[in-house]
Parts: structure tokens; C-alpha cells; sequence
């Protein structure tokens, strides 16, 4: 597990707002959770590339995305271990760890260890959280 760091993007509470949507602003820079099965991506099956909505990080790709029936886009493995921050999480009366952005802080999810082979591992990430660029 990736221990807490210092987001290497910083910008100011109106910036950030200025530059995010409601649902992302909610999502990343206030730990918020979309509904299950009404975020973007959640049963997308296209190929390509999941940043982060907030600073452009390539953070997944489609070749580790499974379909979990959670109701959010899951994914098997990050990108490369350095993207995401991993964090404990006692919120709501369990502990659970939460996902985020190396690069800039922003939250986007939680990270189970009900996953497929080969990490066993799933990333159970809010879709606004993020962007795709489809990749042929």
C-alpha cells in the first residue's frame, strides 16, 4: 500500500472549483460519492486511458477494467503503483482504504481486496472522478 504524500499539483479552493464540474469538485476535492450505476464509465467497454479529472494523470487502462457489479467502474491495477495514494479510512463505521490521486490529492475511491487475478484487488473508483481518451 502507497503511503500518504504531498500532491505535487496545489491550487486553491477556487480554483479548483472554477475548474471542475459540480459532481467532480464534490467527488475529488470533498471525498463525495456518486450513486452506483449513474457515473460516467461504470459499464463502459471501450479501450483506452482513465485520468484523472482533476489534473490529467493517466491513472487505468480498459485492460484492467472488469466488471464487479458494483455499480462503478472497477479495475484490477493501477497504472503504475506511483499514480494513486493509499490511505485508511474509518469513515462510516468501517475501515476501508481509500484511493487517491498521487499527483493532485483528488479522492476517487476505494480500494478491495475482493478483486480478480492477478492483483486480486479492486478498484472501486467514482466515474466523475475521471477522463477517458479511446485508444484504437
Amino acid at each position: 500500500m502507497s503511503s500518504t504524500s504531498t500532491p505535487k499539483t496545489s491550487k486553491s479552493d477556487a480554483e479548483w472549483r472554477e475548474e471542475l464540474t459540480p459532481e467532480q469538485y464534490y467527488i475529488l476535492r470533498q471525498a463525495g460519492t456518486e450513486r452506483a450505476f449513474t457515473g460516467p464509465y461504470w459499464n463502459s467497454k471501450e479501450k483506452g486511458i482513465y485520468s484523472c479529472a482533476g489534473c490529467g494523470e493517466h491513472l487505468f487502462v480498459s485492460d484492467t477494467k472488469f466488471d464487479s457489479g458494483c455499480g462503478w467502474p472497477s479495475y484490477f491495477e493501477a497504472l503504475t503503483p506511483d499514480v494513486i495514494t493509499e490511505i485508511r479510512d474509518t469513515s462510516h463505521g468501517m475501515v476501508r482504504t481509500e484511493v487517491r490521486c498521487a499527483n493532485c490529492g483528488g479522492h476517487l475511491g476505494h480500494v478491495f481486496p475482493d478483486g480478480p487475478p492477478p492483483t486480486g484487488l479492486r478498484y472501486c473508483i467514482n466515474g466523475h472522478a475521471m477522463n477517458f481518451t479511446s485508444v484504437e
